[in-house]
């Protein structure tokens, strides 16, 4: 349970920071919005991490945060690309079904995965699925902006899976917050590159840091809580139910942007707590 509830939580997190997504994305390019949020979340990280005890075989670990770090670079420029260019209906189903990746990963590890878990990440998906389904399908995007939503869409659902399984392993070697500290550098060393390469200035998005400091700080937390969950038992709970994020950042967007929530999507929320109910008894 306690790996359910670290989820629960990173959701919040996760959700709060995907509703600021939503705001600054269009208003420069991905790669320096997701350099800041990265920087300011390696500020807030780091004086913490640095009076972790460092735990035994330490150095093992450092390679699963490093692959960590790489991955969510791949699941968050997949993440901000695909909100950029499609709509929520269509990007949130997607990138909220990493948890059928994570099972998969805790199946490849060798821990046998019973169908009550599988129905009850279907119920979480499909949940997900028709809380974010409103107007997804129509007119939002051309068809050529909703394929490359979808890709990226699929990008980001991929890196997630595999940022969870690797830094969760990393965790369990080296304790959380170090490998969390080491993922975020990993990131944002790569994220710099990419700004190098590209030539691009840090300028069109500095005029938002506030924002980007909040997003910065929830995300740390939220991965965190996820990548923490690796001591505990059944640690992918956490990235199944961390998976509500899509479900929190269209509540936000319910009560204070004065979007629509109808039956159907009400009845998705539901299905979504039904999703994690079972998984807790599983």
């Amino acid at each position: 349970m306690a790996s359910l509830l670290f989820g629960l939580v990173a959701a919040l997190c996760w959700g709060l920071h995907d509703f600021l997504v939503r705001k600054v994305s269009q208003t420069a390019p991905a790669t320096t919005l997701l350099a800041l949020v990265l920087l300011f979340g390696t500020l807030f990280l780091a004086p913490f991490a640095m009076i972790e005890s460092h735990q035994a075989g330490g150095l093992r670990g450092m390679g699963f945060a490093l692959g960590s770090g790489a991955a969510f670079v791949m699941a968050s420029f997949g993440l901000y690309r695909a909100f950029a260019i499609g709509p929520v209906g269509l990007v949130a189903p997607i990138c909220g079904a990493y948890p059928l990746g994570s099972l998969a990963l805790a199946m490849a590890g060798g821990r046998a995965v019973s169908g009550a878990e599988w129905l009850a990440v279907v119920l979480v998906v499909a949940g997900i699925a028709l809380v974010a389904g409103r107007g997804g399908g129509h007119g939002a995007a051309a068809a050529g902006g909703r394929r490359a939503a979808i890709l990226w869409a699929l990008m980001g659902a991929a890196g997630f899976a595999l940022t969870f399984h690797l830094g969760q392993t990393a965790a369990r070697a080296m304790g959380e917050l170090s490998a969390t500290l080491i993922a975020r550098v990993a990131a944002l060393a790569l994220v710099a590159g990419a700004l190098v390469v590209q030539r691009q200035s840090l300028a069109p998005a500095l005029p938002r840091w506030r924002i980007l400091a909040l997003m910065g700080a929830l995300d740390v937390a939220a991965l965190g809580l996820v990548l923490a969950s690796g001591g505990l038992s059944h640690p992918e709970y956490a990235a199944v139910s961390s998976s509500l994020f899509g479900v929190v950042t269209i509540l936000l967007a319910w009560r204070f942007l004065g979007e629509r929530l109808g039956p159907v999507q009400g009845a998705g929320v539901a299905v979504v707590f039904a999703g994690i109910a079972l998984l807790g008894t599983a």
